[in-house]
């Protein structure tokens, strides 16, 4: 059962992150048009770009994310079935019954990275406050 639990809470980990990511992006692009001063904190935006270039690169090394690989070994530990893939490909066949290869979640992790980089341009962080 601990296994279990231990393997949900990855899970839950997991789209913690991905609401995140995807989260941010949209808040930072609407922030900037509504005048959010807090989508300008420098330190928000370096952790979310950080965190897309982790899965940007990811998907271009062919490496699946750790928390997906913890999550089955937590999964497997506790005797319960796993899934072969990335997180967010197996939870969007899951949830939506799409299946697509492996080279389309490349190209829209990608395109999502170069959303991310465009809004530094259209909605720059604030610079650093001196020390």
């Amino acid at each position: 059962m601990t296994w279990l639990l231990a393997a949900d809470a990855i899970l839950v980990l997991h789209f913690a992150f991905v609401a995140f990511v995807v989260l941010a992006l949209v808040c930072i692009y609407l922030g900037g048009w509504r005048r959010w001063r807090w989508v300008g904190n420098r330190r928000f935006r370096l952790l979310h770009l950080t965190g897309v270039a982790v899965v940007v690169g990811q998907s271009w090394l062919g490496v699946i994310c750790p928390l997906t690989y913890l999550e089955n070994a937590l999964r497997e530990r506790a005797g319960e079935l796993t899934y072969a893939g990335a997180f967010v490909a197996h939870w969007l066949e899951r949830l939506l019954y799409y299946r697509a290869p492996q080279w389309v979640f490349i190209l829209l992790y990608t395109a999502f990275g170069i959303l991310v980089l465009v809004s530094w341009r259209v909605v720059p962080p604030r610079p650093r406050c001196p020390d």
